[in-house]
């Protein structure tokens, strides 16, 4: 395989994988629809530096732990779907303050620096992504081009490289088309509940995942 021919299917796979939907883009979106652009890209931010956590593991042979204990996966599986579930119960207990506007009020519930902090956690606690680095990366790395812990790393860089491209331009269109709902007051009890209703769900398909080494 040419160089070119390589790389292209390299993003071309990259590409395919970020624009799919998952976990990671859900909450992504729900954040932006809720709160707009700024906590939205926050978000991706934190969801893009906890997969550097998981690209590291992967090189480094971390990851082959959760792909091979049931015990381990269990419990990384478990605490990621808590905490997506206490992030659910806690949008729908709000009184559809994540929408009001700064005009309207002198504290955000959700601030961008929140935002990345739980970007990161649902990223870090989710295994299913450790095993997907796992997975993915290693099928490009090639013999001849030098130590492969370290084509892992680039490799998995330039995934999450496109993967913040693709999720900001999601963020950028999600804000523009929810300016409607943040700027009506009633839609803001029910965008919380909608949020709420992501998260939790995404914790329980996360709980219900099951373990293949």
């Amino acid at each position: 395989m040419t160089d070119l021919n390589y790389w292209l299917v390299f993003f071309t796979a990259a590409v395919a994988l970020n624009v799919s939907p998952g976990p990671d883009l859900i909450y992504i979106l729900s954040r932006t629809i809720a709160q707009g652009s700024k906590v939205g890209l926050a978000s991706a931010a934190g969801v893009c530096s906890g997969a550097i956590v998981h690209v590291l593991a992967a090189a480094f042979g971390l990851s082959a732990i959760l792909a091979a204990s049931a015990t381990a996966f269990s419990v990384v599986k478990y605490v990621g779907a808590a905490y997506l579930l206490y992030l659910g119960v806690q949008a729908l207990k709000s009184q559809g303050s994540t929408l009001e506007l700064p005009a309207q009020k002198e504290t955000v519930t959700v601030t961008p620096w929140q935002a990345f902090r739980q970007g990161v956690l649902v990223d870090v606690l989710n295994p299913k992504a450790a095993i997907f680095f796992m997975a993915f990366l290693p099928q490009f790395v090639r013999q001849d081009h030098g130590n492969s812990s370290l084509q892992l790393v680039v490799l998995g860089l330039l995934v999450i490289l496109v993967a913040i491209i693709i999720e900001s331009l999601f963020v950028l269109a999600a804000a523009r088309s929810s300016n409607f709902f943040r700027c009506n007051p009633r839609a803001s009890v029910w965008l919380d509940r909608t949020l709420g209703a992501i998260f939790i769900s995404l914790g329980i398909r996360l709980a219900l995942t099951e373990h293949r080494a």
